[in-house]
């Protein structure tokens, strides 16, 4: 995982003005696993990524846009390695627009970051 996301964590504690177990009490959790995902140990789950987002305040946008960028990578590398399905059929039809529209929105929001 990228320090920079654990940087972004942990600044935006400290900006509410919080400390670790703050977080982990209500996270509902421990201050180790607090710590461990703001040392980029571990990415967080789907809930704690909501809950993150509520205690600060913040977009999920902001506070794990590395972990987005990142992601939007891989995509991009995996989407461009992807085999052809082999024969058409009827459960394929929409498969190549699909994949020109995820094409873009990976695109879109790589540019629409670095504004």
């Amino acid at each position: 995982m990228s320090s920079q996301f654990a940087l972004d964590l942990r600044l935006a504690r400290k900006k509410v003005g919080y400390t670790q177990d703050d977080i982990a009490h209500l996270m509902a959790t421990h201050q180790a696993a607090v710590s461990r995902l703001e040392h980029g140990e571990r990415r967080p789950s789907l809930t704690e990524i909501v809950e993150l987002s509520l205690i600060y305040g913040r977009s999920f946008e902001s506070i794990f846009s590395d972990v987005m960028a990142e992601s939007k990578e891989h995509l991009s590398v995996r989407l461009s390695t992807l085999p052809s399905p082999g024969r058409k059929a009827m459960s394929t039809f929409n498969r190549p627009g699909s994949l020109a529209r995820l094409k873009r929105r990976l695109a879109e929001t790589s540019n629409h970051g670095q504004s």
